[in-house]
């Protein structure tokens, strides 16, 4: 296959990278603008290899860094929100890191929000440093947001949760993944009768308390679990749900898992988008209609 030149971006007038780094406002703010202005959709950045040969591309760093130019190139100045996989990145050693700092800078400064999906989970100063490396305002890797993982406990998070405060950017806390191998520890009760999963969306609920128009600590909530409404997901804070398209899951499913939470879901689509590259227009447009059909369907309830 041979891969097309990539065109010239059409303007923008959202809000520049710079801007938004500038505003000194938390991620939940500039999170719920960007969802009212472009739609909550998230596409993921997901360079495996599979992906890569479908796109006619090497699996080395050359087809790492035209595949990620050209997802940022056709969305990040209309989407919401793009969630590079950072294992993806991590797999070519320095070079492969080194895309992923320019994929981050310049989706940001086309104006779409960054959750890196990284996973991170320790404790003490070494939590202290993964925070360090995707939340300190000047780090190569600076991200809007980070995924976390809580079970070494939700405490554990604490100096993540400390530095996003401090540098105005979100966590998302793994909660209700959509891997079937994730219940045998989130489904997990507590001596207080509550499970595992509960426990870490009431946590995000305190993080959240009082913040307006939305706190900066979600949840990871799969959009492939079906009816939910055991669950208070309701946490004044966003909800990353992967699992739409390739997956199996639809915009439509979305009222009917999240409930009255559905207003904060920011559905994340990966394959769904990505299987149009690598030509722009047809990833711009793959985009758009799951960006509409999600609109719909969350303003339909």
């Amino acid at each position: 296959m041979t891969v097309p030149p990539t065109p010239d971006r059409a303007p923008s007038t959202r809000p520049s990278g710079s801007q938004q780094r500038l505003s000194g406002e938390p991620f939940g703010a500039r999170l719920r603008r960007a969802m009212d202005e472009r739609g909550p959709l998230c596409v993921g950045i997901d360079p495996h290899a599979s992906l890569l040969a479908e796109w006619g591309l090497n699996d080395d760093v050359s087809g790492l860094e035209r595949f990620s130019r050209t997802v940022v190139e056709a969305t990040a100045d209309r989407v919401a929100v793009l969630k590079p996989q950072s294992a993806f990145f991590e797999r070519f050693g320095s070079r492969g890191v080194a895309v992923l700092e320019k994929t981050v800078e310049e989706a940001r400064a086309a104006g779409a929000l960054v959750i890196m999906d990284a996973k991170r989970g320790d404790i003490g100063s070494t939590m202290a440093a993964y925070a360090e490396s995707f939340l300190k305002k000047d780090a190569p890797l600076f991200s809007d947001a980070l995924t976390v993982s809580p079970y070494l406990g939700y405490g554990s998070l604490k100096p993540a949760v400390d530095l996003a405060r401090e540098s105005g950017a979100g966590l998302f806390v793994l909660a209700l993944t959509s891997n079937p191998q994730g219940g045998e520890v989130q489904h997990a009760v507590r001596p207080d009768g509550r499970n595992v999963a509960a426990t870490m969306l009431a946590h995000l609920a305190a993080e959240n308390a009082g913040e307006e128009p939305l706190g900066s600590f979600g949840a990871v909530v799969g959009a492939t679990l079906g009816d939910l409404s055991s669950y208070d997901l309701d946490i004044n804070g966003p909800l990353l749900a992967p699992g739409i398209g390739a997956q199996g899951a639809t915009p439509a499913d979305l009222p009917r898992v999240f409930g009255t939470a559905v207003r904060h879901v920011v559905p994340n689509v990966s394959r769904g988008v990505l299987r149009y590259g690598p030509d722009v227009v047809a990833l711009r447009d793959a985009a758009q209609r799951y960006a509409e059909e999600i609109r719909v369907a969350v303003t339909a309830t």
